[in-house]
């Protein structure tokens, strides 16, 4: 493979369903905080912002658990588990992306580049979280979830209270799709003592994804209605509780291929919780 293909198979260029979940949410944010469409600078910066920091967390992800993927099935093959792409190049890689993420923040204001350093922090954490924490998915959630205040923080120059529990609400629904993740490789994890949700969870494993997604579904839906949304919102919950009952179907064996099917359909259910916001905006 040319340097140019290892490096967008390392940041998982091929692979779009990590950084649409990042996304979603950070967009459904952006437009409450708006109160509809915000403009093209601030769909620019978070849409384009959130691909170079998902990218950027790919390579020091890749870096921290280097040792690790080689004796797991599914990432035994990643290009700095293999050797094709330096630990050097990796981080390289992932800082140039980071500035370049950082220098969309920097079009926008005090409070949300500041926010931006806490962003930074997490996502620097979380790859280490696997070998402490017995559920590491709520430090991702924490991660995938920042983009909620700093789009708040965009569109407002402040970060209320409204914003934070979105950014709790949400934290349930990376619980529930990264857990359906880490049943895939949980044989491999048991071998190799990582920690992780599906792990710590062990029979439960399926009831508690069910409930994390009712959960995000649920607090969604309440402080949407409280924001002002109305039917169609609603309708988009609806639709994104289908979803997850069809996910549901594909764990509930088990399997590999159930659980990461699951897993890679999620960012379909993130974008139908969008729209029905989008939508209800649009609509008035």
């Amino acid at each position: 493979m040319t340097k140019l293909a290892l490096y967008l198979d390392l940041i998982r260029w091929s692979r779009p369903a990590g950084w649409l979940l990042l996304l979603w949410p950070t967009l459904a944010a952006l437009w409450l905080a708006a109160g509809g469409f915000p403009g093209w600078h601030l769909l620019a910066v978070f849409t384009l912002g959130t691909l170079l920091m998902r990218s950027a967390g790919c390579c020091v992800n890749d870096v921290a658990d280097r040792d690790f993927d080689r004796h797991v099935q599914r990432t035994a093959t990643r290009p700095v588990t293999s050797g094709a792409v330096s630990v050097k190049e990796a981080l390289l890689l992932g800082a140039a992306l980071a500035l370049a993420a950082f220098a969309l923040v920097l079009t926008t204001n005090a409070l949300t580049i500041g926010l931006s350093f806490g962003a930074l922090a997490v996502t620097l954490v979380y790859p280490y979280a696997k070998r402490f924490v017995s559920m590491p998915q709520a430090v991702l959630g924490v991660a995938f979830s920042f983009g909620i205040p700093m789009a708040f923080a965009a569109a407002r120059s402040e970060v209320p209270p409204l914003a934070w529990a979105l950014l709790v609400g949400n934290l349930f629904w990376v619980l529930a799709y990264d857990t359906e993740y880490a049943m895939v490789d949980r044989n491999d994890d048991l071998k190799i003592g990582m920690k992780t949700s599906a792990i710590t969870l062990g029979r439960w494993d399926v009831a508690a994804i069910m409930a994390f997604y009712a959960v995000y579904l649920a607090v969604w839906a309440w402080l949407g209605v409280r924001a002002g949304l109305g039917a169609v919102f609603l309708i988009g919950i609806a639709a994104a509780a289908a979803q997850a009952l069809w996910h549901w179907t594909l764990i509930r064996d088990r399997t590999r291929e159930g659980c990461f099917r699951a897993f890679r359909e999620n960012h379909w259910l993130g974008a139908t919780v969008f729209a029905g916001l989008a939508l209800d905006y649009a609509l008035r």
